[in-house]
Formats: C-alpha cells, sequence, structure tokens
C-alpha cells in the first residue's frame, strides 16, 4: 500500500489534513530525547522531542521544516508513537507511516523514511542517556 498514491499524484486527505493542521508541533522542555535528521537534496528538516515515563513514550513534539509530505509524516509519526513503549515505537518503519497516511507517491517515499530516521535517533540518544523528562 505504501505506493498507493503514485498513479494520480495527488496527496490524500489524510496527507493534506496532516499538512493544513499539523499535531504535535512545538518544543519539550527538559525533553527525554531529541531525535535529529535532514535531507539535503530537498532540504527537509525534522527535530523530533520525546518525554518518555518509565519506557512508555508519553508526549512527543515536532519541528518541522519542508514539503507538504515531509509535514504531514512528522505529524502523523507524534500520533503514532504516544501511548507506545520505546520498543514499540522501534518496530514502526517508514511502510507503516506511508500506509497511515493512505501512502505516498514513490518520489515522495523519502519524507516517510526520514520521519522513521528522526524517530531512530531520538530513541537511540534516550538509550544512551536515559533521562526522565
Amino acid at each position: 500500500m505504501t505506493n498507493k498514491a503514485e498513479n494520480n499524484h495527488k496527496h490524500s486527505d489524510k496527507v493534506l489534513d496532516h499538512f493544513l493542521n499539523p499535531r504535535n508541533i512545538g518544543v519539550i522542555k527538559d525533553a527525554s530525547a531529541i531525535g535529529n535528521g535532514g535531507n539535503r537534496e530537498c532540504g527537509d528538516v525534522i527535530r523530533l522531542y520525546l518525554d518518555i515515563e518509565g519506557d512508555i513514550i508519553v508526549d512527543s513534539k515536532v519541528k518541522v521544516f519542508g514539503c507538504p509530505v515531509v509535514i504531514a509524516c512528522a505529524s502523523v509519526l507524534t500520533e503514532m508513537i504516544k501511548g507506545k513503549t520505546v520498543t514499540q515505537a522501534l518496530n514502526i518503519t517508514n511502510e507503516d507511516i506511508s500506509d497511515i497516511l493512505d501512502g505516498l507517491p514513490t518520489e515522495k517515499l523519502h519524507c516517510s523514511e526520514l520521519a522513521e530516521a528522526v524517530l531512530r535517533d531520538a530513541i537511540s540518544h534516550y538509550k544512551e542517556n536515559p533521562v526522565e523528562a
């Protein structure tokens, strides 16, 4: 299902909703973990903040700069990980992100890949230095 939107090159209603009404935009002061990532080719940048209590992600916020699809991917990621354990969050893939958004065009799959990479970066930093917010 990852490439459902490929044939018509239109963004799904879910992509448009998360682009026009992004969720969880902002910063978590004293975050348990922060993940960063970017795509040099297109200029997309994501910074993900996690508040982790007892191995549960209780809050997530994001700062994102880029195209509508990367904004949608970052937004939906914050919703997907809330309430999950760190281990459950690590099992989220870029395909899962794309599927929640009803598929992405092939040329935009790098957006969901960036969101996954930023999540893994944040969790990696948390595991290296566990801090409860």
